[in-house]
Formats: structure tokens, sequence, C-alpha cells
């Protein structure tokens, strides 16, 4: 686990969402990685990227961390289009060979023709919503954890291949009275576990 793609799914939204935190998990993520010898390449698909060349970055990581704001209950739209396009590019070379299902084999299933088996992958978030809202049946998310309403984007993953790591979530970032420092200490160690795991 030498080779680490670290996706910057931030898309900015001007007066609102500019970039600054997600920046902020990006530059501690990349200068971890490269104090400890990991060979680290990032894409931005808010800035443009070139098909062929992400396919080629995907092939060659080991891991992928995907950090991105959480808009409207899910990936900004930028982000959601870039895997998606890269993920169908990648058909029978990089993501995916099928569906995993065999007319002569009935024990395969669908999702199992992923082509990534020997990627993992981490997704880290960024929520406005308060951490109360997650796990409470009483919350807004009416009892789902916070993989649980990302469910679709782990999916998406796993249907390439690639395995879950623990994903981190930080909270409550408007309110305030973040302290960046923690949860930036927080996440670093959440990497590096997932990295060695």
């Amino acid at each position: 686990m030498k080779n680490v793609l670290i996706i910057n799914g931030h898309q900015v939204w001007e007066g609102i969402s500019e970039g600054g935190l997600t920046n902020e998990y990006i530059n501690s993520a990349k200068n971890h990685l490269l104090d400890n010898e990991y060979e680290v390449k990032i894409s931005h698909p808010d800035k443009g990227y070139d098909i062929k060349e992400e396919l080629e970055k995907w092939n060659w990581a080991d891991f992928i961390l995907l950090q991105y704001p959480v808009y409207w209950m899910g990936l900004p739209w930028l982000t959601k289009k870039y895997i998606d396009e890269i993920a169908m590019a990648g058909g029978n070379t990089v993501t995916y060979v099928n569906d995993g299902r065999s007319k002569n084999d009935s024990s395969k299933k669908y999702g199992s023709g992923g082509l990534m088996l020997k990627k993992r992958y981490m997704l880290s978030l960024t929520y406005n919503c308060p951490t109360s809202e997650f796990d409470n049946k009483d919350g807004f998310f009416e009892g789902l954890s916070v993989d649980e309403v990302n469910y679709s984007v782990h999916k998406i993953f796993q249907f390439c291949g690639a395995q879950k790591t623990e994903t981190y979530s930080v909270h409550d970032i408007f309110k305030g009275d973040l302290n960046l420092e923690s949860e930036l200490k927080k996440f670093t160690n959440i990497l590096e576990n997932n990295l060695k795991g």
C-alpha cells in the first residue's frame, strides 16, 4: 500500500463553501503520506480532468482517499459525474469486467465483477449536520449511521471490487467551535490505520 490517490471531491459554491476545510484535510493527508514515504497523486474534479489520465491514476493507486463535503445528503454532483465517467471508462481494464453474474455459474452474484480487488478506499466527509443526527432513531436520518447514509458511495467502490476501510467524518462545521487541530489528528490516525489494515 504505497500508492495513494487523493480525490478532492469539493465543488465550490461561492459565498457558501469555498473549499478551505477540504483543503486542510487534503494537505494534512498529503503531508502525512509524503513524510511516511507514500507516493501521492491528487485529483480535483471541480478543476477539470482527463479521463485517460484519471484511469491511469486509479490503476496506479493501491489506496483511494475520497475527501468531500456532503451536499444535499450526497456527493457534490461534479464528483459524482467524475466517478461515473471513470468507472464506466474503466470497464474491462481498471474498474470492472461485468456485473459479476454468469449464465453458466449461478454462484456468481451481482456486484462481483470488479477489477479493483487489491485496492482499498476511505471516505472522509465534512458535514454541517451534527453527529447527534446519526445512530439516533429520533434523528433526521432515522437511526442510520454515517456509513449507511453514504451507502451508495460505498457501493460504487465495492461494485468495482475495492475494500472499504474506516470512514472519517467531521460535523457541525459551520457552528464556529470546530477544533481543527484535534480533528486533523483524529483523521490522520484513522488514515494511517486504514493504510496498515
